[in-house]
C-alpha cells in the first residue's frame, strides 16, 4: 500500500522544540520528512543540528534566488549537510536553475513556483501582469526544461503542473479548516492528495498544540 508522504515544517529556532517535533511525529502510517526553513537554518545552532541528524528525510528550504554562479556556489556550500531535498526559486531563471542542478548531486533540487501566500492581487502589486495559474504553468515548463527533481506549488495548481512537469510535486498551504493564517491558496490534505500532490508540507496544523493528537487527526482525515 502506497503511504501518504508528509514534510513537517520545523519552524523554530529552539533545538529542543525541533527534537520534540521529530520525536512526536514518528508514525508507521505516514512517510514523514522534515523541512527546515530559513528561520532554523539561519539560527545559531541550526546548521550543526542538521549536520548531526541521522536516518531522516531532510529538506533544506533555502529558496535560493540569485545569479547562476551564486546559486551553484550556495548549493556546493551546503553539500556537507546531505539534504535529500533543497529549494530555489524558479524565478531565478533557466541558467541559474541549470547551474544549480549541475552541482546538486544526490540532493533533489526543487523549484519553487509562486508562493502560497500570494494571490493575483499581490502579483499585480509586484508587477506581474500574468494570471497566477498561467504564471505557475509557465514556471512548471521552465522547471521541466531545467530537469529539476521536484516543484513546489499550491495544491490548487497541481493538476495544471502535472501536465507540464513529470517529477515530484510538493504542496504547502495545507489546512484542516478555514483558518488560512498568512496563506492565500490553501487546500485540505485529502483534497491535495486527490489533486495529485506527491508530498504535502504541513507546519502549524501539526506542530501547534498537541503534536501526537494532530498527527492522529491527520491520519484519520486521510483514511
Amino acid at each position: 500500500m502506497k503511504m501518504n508522504k508528509i514534510f513537517i515544517a520545523c519552524d523554530s529556532t529552539n533545538i529542543q522544540r525541533i527534537k520534540e517535533i521529530i520525536k512526536k511525529t514518528k508514525t508507521s502510517k505516514l512517510k514523514i520528512g522534515y523541512k527546515f526553513g530559513l528561520e532554523f537554518l539561519n539560527s545559531k545552532n541550526g546548521r550543526k543540528f542538521v549536520s548531526q541528524l541521522k536516518n531522516q528525510i531532510t529538506f533544506g528550504d533555502y529558496k535560493f534566488s540569485d545569479i547562476p554562479n551564486t546559486c551553484s556556489s550556495a548549493i556546493k556550500a551546503i553539500k556537507d549537510l546531505k539534504f535529500n531535498y533543497c529549494t530555489m526559486h524558479i524565478s531565478s531563471g533557466l541558467e541559474a536553475l541549470k547551474a544549480a542542478k549541475k552541482v546538486s548531486g544526490k540532493t533533489k533540487l526543487i523549484g519553487v513556483s509562486i508562493l502560497t501566500s500570494l494571490d493575483n492581487k499581490a502579483l499585480k502589486e509586484i508587477g506581474y501582469n500574468k494570471d497566477l495559474k498561467k504564471l505557475v504553468a509557465h514556471q512548471a515548463k521552465l522547471a521541466q526544461k531545467a530537469k529539476l527533481d521536484a516543484i513546489v506549488c499550491s495544491a490548487q495548481e497541481v493538476k495544471i503542473v502535472r501536465k507540464l512537469f513529470k517529477k515530484e510535486i510538493i504542496t504547502p498551504g495545507i489546512r484542516f479548516n478555514s483558518n488560512k493564517g498568512d496563506q492565500k491558496r490553501v487546500l485540505s490534505p485529502k483534497a491535495a492528495f486527490r489533486n495529485g500532490s506527491d508530498w504535502l508540507v504541513i507546519g502549524r496544523p501539526i506542530t501547534k498544540g498537541n503534536i501526537k493528537n494532530n498527527i492522529k487527526k491527520l491520519i484519520d482525515h486521510l483514511n
